[in-house]
């Protein structure tokens, strides 16, 4: 076999198809992945709108997907691990410049590039891929719940461990209950957070949250809001608030109910600017503003032993499962929210 499908994104003309393409061949320090199963996420719908340009694709064309697991099909020449055709695999989201040593595990990083972004991805039959990015996973793990963790549970699972540093019994409200911030309440009821507030505009949302761990779910737009948040806390208001959404006005809101020494965590992405309007008391409450970015390798490898373990099961996460062949059909669910999708999964 020397062709293959992928899913390809024409940058200049912003148009994608799924295309035979010729079949990667790893070059040294590689490993060519057969793909099991691919998430489909919102920054893959950014990418295809415009609104998420690649920085450092060195090409017009690139086959999305970020979100990848799979089984290792062979193997590039001069590998430093010792890896062997047939392990079952997820695969860390991005990669390192090569311009440093090991910057991909290094954080500040401007230059780690996002696969299917910046390089080829796993929207297709084969990938490759550096061998630092494999993860190897147990059987007992399956590969579509395998292929969310890199970005979808590995995101939240930084930003509430590391970015934010949520203690138990600590308050946590999280805006927006996609597939990011899904994971962000399960997470932090997994680090014993409380109370947790979600909050999202859509009703079959905050009951996902409540069944995800939440214990309580609002409408943004309910006119006590503020005063929900307070009673819930005791008064107190939030220690950390974690913006999912990438939406100015939920930034705005999530500010104004946070606590003293309270943090907004940014783990949503958006182009437009980050204004706060709060004055005095936002000094006066000494809160906070933590921008966020991804994951990391070791949280994907502890995440692994999580799911593994039997400590975070990732199944109600899988919304359905779509042949690769109409991967723009999944996009089209995602970004019109047709279901209210978590995660849709790319099935080659």
């Amino acid at each position: 076999m020397d062709t293959m499908l992928a899913g390809r994104f024409h940058v200049d003309s912003k148009k994608f198809a799924v295309q035979e393409v010729p079949l990667p061949v790893p070059r040294p320090g590689e490993v060519l992945i057969e793909v099991k199963a691919a998430g489909v996420c919102l920054s893959d719908v950014h990418l295809l709108d415009g609104s998420l340009p690649p920085l450092f694709l060195d090409s017009d064309t690139v086959t999305v997907g970020h979100e990848v697991s799979g089984v290792v099909h062979a193997l590039g020449p001069d590998l430093k691990r010792d890896l062997t055709v047939g392990t079952r695999v997820t695969l860390e989201a991005g990669k390192s410049c090569g311009k440093c040593s090991g910057c991909v595990r290094h954080r500040p990083c401007t230059q780690v590039l996002t696969a299917g972004i910046d390089y080829d991805g796993g929207w297709a039959e084969y990938m490759v891929t550096p061998e630092e990015t494999v993860v190897p996973i147990p059987d007992s793990l399956p590969f579509d719940q395998a292929a969310i963790i890199p970005d979808a549970v590995s995101t939240p699972y930084a930003a509430v461990v590391a970015t934010a540093g949520v203690r138990p019994a600590q308050s946590v409200g999280v805006w927006g209950v996609g597939g990011v911030g899904a994971h962000n309440v399960r997470l932090a009821r997994l680090v014993g957070a409380a109370p947790i507030i979600a909050v999202d505009p859509l009703p079959s949302a905050r009951e996902r949250a409540l069944a995800f761990g939440a214990d309580l779910a609002l409408d943004p737009a309910a006119p006590d809001f503020a005063d929900q948040v307070r009673a819930a806390t005791g008064g107190r208001g939030l220690d950390f608030a974690f913006d999912c959404a990438g939406v100015p006005a939920v930034r705005e809101q999530a500010a104004s109910v946070l606590g003293l020494g309270g943090s907004l965590i940014l783990v949503g992405i958006t182009p437009r600017p980050l204004t706060i309007t709060e004055g005095l008391t936002f000094n006066y409450m000494q809160k906070q503003v933590r921008g966020h970015y991804g994951g990391t390798p070791d949280g994907v490898y502890e995440l692994v032993r999580l799911a593994a373990g039997g400590r975070l099961d990732l199944a109600p996460s899988i919304t359905d499962h779509i042949p690769l062949i109409d991967a723009a059909d999944a996009v089209s669910r995602l970004q019109n929210k047709i279901g209210d999708p978590i995660r849709l999964i790319l099935v080659p």
